[in-house]
Order: C-alpha cells, then sequence, then structure tokens
C-alpha cells in the first residue's frame, strides 16, 4: 500500500482546498466549528448542501448519471477529509448517504426520477423509521404492521429515535406487512409523506437538552405502494443493503485528529492540578497521546480497506471494525475534552454552540454572558451526545459479533 497521494491526487487536494477556502463562510465555519454532536445546525447544514450542489459535489459517491462524481476512492477520500480539517458543517446523512443508495439500486426508474433530484437540492429531507421501542438492535422484531388495502398500505405503529423527524417531510421506514417463522421475512421497506394524515412526532429530550431525536406515531397512515423500495415482504434485503452505507463510507479518522488537535489546544491553555498547563500534566497528556495513536492507527486501517476496495478485493468486516474504533474513540477524546474544560465545562450554556436540534426550556442569558470560552461550552453537550456513538448503526456489541463470525470464523 503506497501512503503518498499521486500528482493528480494532489492537484485535487488543492482544488478542494481552493474551493473550500473560498466558499466557507464565517458563519459556516462556526457551524462546522461548534457542533455539539454529530449532526450540524439544519439551516447551516442545508445551506452547505446548497453550495456543494451548485458545484455539483453534493452527492459525489452517487453514480455520476444522478449527479454523482467520476473520482476514484482516494479522492473521495481526501474531499472528506479536507472538508473536515476546514471546518465544513456536515450534511444530513439519512438522504444523500442512505436511503439514496437504496433508491438507486432497488428503486423504480418513476421513484428515481422524482426522490432523487429533490434530495440533491434538499427539497426532500429524509429521517430513519427504524427502530421501535421495543425492537432497537433486534431490528428484526420490529412490529410497526402495514395492512394492505387496494393501491394502499395501511400503517399503525411507532418509531423511536428518529433524528430530525420535526425538519423532515419524508420518512423511510422499515414496517411488517406478514408474519413469518423467519422474522427477517415480512418486512417492508417503505417511502412515507410526513405530511400524511395520521402522523404525530413527539421530542425526546436528550441529556444535552437538545430535541435531535423524536418519536413518530402512525395512526392508520395510508401509504401509497408505489412507495414501496424494492418489493413487499423483502425489505429486509433493502435495509442490510443500506446499513452498508449507514456503517462506512466516510472517513472517520480525520474527523477524530482534528478533535484530538482541538483539545491539546485547549490543554495548553488551561492550568493542570498543578497550575502549569494541563498539556504538561502526565497523566493527561499520556491519556490524550494514546488517543492520537490509536486515531492513527484508525487512519492507517481505513487507507488499507481504501486500497483493498481500489483494486477491487473485498474489504471485508472492514466496516465493523472502523465503526467501532471510529466511536469508541470519539467517545474517548470528548471525555479528554470535557477534563480540558474544567470547572467552567459543568456549566449549561448551549448558546455558544451549534446544536444539531432545538433546545428544550432553555432561555439563554440577554447578553449572550459566556463562562469560558466557546470550546468549554461545547465540551459537556458534545460529551452526552456522544455516548449515543456506540449504539446507533448497530450496536458495538453486534459489530464485534459480526468481526468473531467474519474475521475470526467463530
Amino acid at each position: 500500500m503506497d501512503l503518498d497521494w499521486s500528482t493528480d491526487e494532489l492537484e485535487f487536494r488543492d482544488e478542494v482546498r481552493e474551493f473550500l477556502a473560498e466558499k466557507l463562510t464565517p458563519e459556516l465555519r462556526r457551524a462546522g466549528r461548534l457542533m455539539t454532536s454529530v449532526y450540524s445546525d439544519h439551516e447551516a447544514s442545508l445551506e452547505w448542501q446548497h453550495i456543494l450542489h451548485e458545484r455539483g459535489w453534493a452527492a459525489p459517491a452517487w453514480p455520476v448519471e444522478y449527479g454523482g462524481c467520476d473520482w476514484s476512492l482516494a479522492k473521495h477520500y481526501i474531499f472528506s477529509a479536507e472538508s473536515i480539517r476546514a471546518g465544513a458543517p456536515l450534511l444530513s446523512p439519512m438522504g444523500i448517504r442512505m436511503v439514496a443508495h437504496a433508491i438507486v439500486a432497488f428503486g423504480t426508474a418513476e421513484q428515481k426520477d422524482f426522490y432523487l433530484p429533490r434530495i440533491l437540492t434538499g427539497e426532500v429531507f429524509f429521517c430513519q423509521g427504524y427502530s421501535e421501542p421495543e425492537s432497537g438492535s433486534d431490528l428484526a422484531s420490529l412490529s410497526m404492521a402495514a395492512v394492505e388495502d387496494g393501491d394502499d398500505l395501511v400503517c399503525t405503529g411507532s418509531k423511536i429515535w428518529t433524528t430530525h423527524a420535526t425538519e423532515a417531510n419524508w420518512i423511510f421506514c422499515l414496517v411488517r406487512t406478514s408474519k413469518e417463522a423467519q422474522k427477517q421475512r415480512g418486512i417492508t421497506f417503505v417511502l412515507i409523506d410526513m405530511n400524511s394524515p395520521g402522523i404525530e412526532v413527539r421530542p425526546l429530550v436528550m441529556t444535552s437538552g437538545e430535541e435531535v431525536q423524536n418519536q413518530v406515531f402512525f395512526d392508520n397512515v395510508r401509504v401509497p405502494k408505489a412507495n414501496v423500495i424494492g418489493k413487499i415482504d423483502d425489505g429486509w434485503t433493502v435495509a442490510k443493503y443500506l446499513l452498508i452505507f449507514e456503517r462506512g463510507g466516510g472517513a472517520a479518522a480525520p474527523m477524530l485528529q482534528a478533535m484530538a488537535n482541538s483539545v491539546a489546544d485547549a490543554a495548553a491553555e488551561q492550568p493542570g492540578p498543578d497550575g502549569r498547563p494541563l498539556i504538561d500534566d502526565p497523566a493527561f497528556s499520556a491519556k490524550l497521546a494514546e488517543a492520537r495513536i490509536r486515531v492513527d492507527v484508525l487512519e492507517i486501517v481505513e487507507f488499507r480497506t481504501l486500497a483493498a476496495l481500489a483494486s477491487g478485493k473485498n474489504p471485508g468486516p472492514a466496516a465493523s471494525m472502523i465503526k467501532i474504533l471510529g466511536t469508541e474513540l470519539s467517545q474517548k477524546i470528548t471525555e479528554l475534552a470535557l477534563e480540558a474544560a474544567g470547572p467552567r465545562g459543568r456549566v449549561y450554556q448551549p448558546h455558544a454552540t451549534a446544536p444539531g436540534g432545538p433546545l428544550s426550556e432553555y432561555t439563554p442569558p440577554a447578553d449572550g454572558y459566556l463562562s469560558g470560552a466557546e470550546w468549554q461550552a461545547v465540551a459537556p453537550l458534545r460529551y452526552f451526545n456522544d455516548r449515543a456513538g456506540s449504539i446507533y448503526a448497530g450496536s458495538n456489541e453486534i459489530q464485534r459479533n459480526i468481526l468473531a463470525k467474519a474475521g475470526l470464523g467463530l
């Protein structure tokens, strides 16, 4: 594996850097810098998506005929890494990075013509309806019912932990259309208009005080069968395909490197137990050094995966490995950030951040007063939100089971 970029790749990197320097306004950079979770401020995210769409870079991983880019895997990585390092806000993954791929692979020509252009522009904004109150990691046990009635499916039940359900105008759902001996059978993948009669969204207040997650209730919601992706009762096939894109496809290491660098910069200014800068405290610096070494290891894993894919090889269960390493390292680094924030990191002051959703029952100080620096306000919210990282997109316990089975033959 050659770790050096080619001349063409270096020229592309410079092109991306020039674009980011020109198009990333101070407001957009602030939204990226002050993110409190893996979700950017909604308005900033959409604004950045519009800018990328004008350049033709909003969905580079899509097939070229639908608006994607004819890039090598290395260029995809470079674009992702440079965007993170420049502080660009993240795009919502539900449409561009997830359901769009299912539509491309399993959708009809009519579905592709309707949804894909509108996902690119943001006119269609998706949320994900997978988990239910009694079906989380064991997703195949889901029970939200969809009964066939002529040309419609009549859907009744609820979905939970639905990110951005209050902003989304469409939701992609897994629903149960029949009961089979094998629980993975009888599940259907369907797209539902969030403005349909019978849908109610109730925000869930997270420990950070943000209302990013929601519970969505469906009461006899009529959905045209034309909105089914793939075949009725065979939605599990679509869901498994989509999970490939939910668990991978990005560059985790550059984001973690940027987070670790921010912690190091903050610790250089924050006094430690002996009054000297915290970065000079042997215990703290050792923990930060270990985290940074593990991030470098993750980057090598990502490069190896790129090299395998570029040569036409199957990278094996690499997506599970990257998901485990990436989320657990993010949790570790946010712990260090909270430690570096010190007493001022215990103050709840989200008005100094750019959260991914509305704040519940919070009134900011009239004068905008902030105890400490912006990063000290971000630290506790990012810490709380990152606790979910090892659960979403398939819990890390499940990912380790995949590694044990596919990698070790257990």
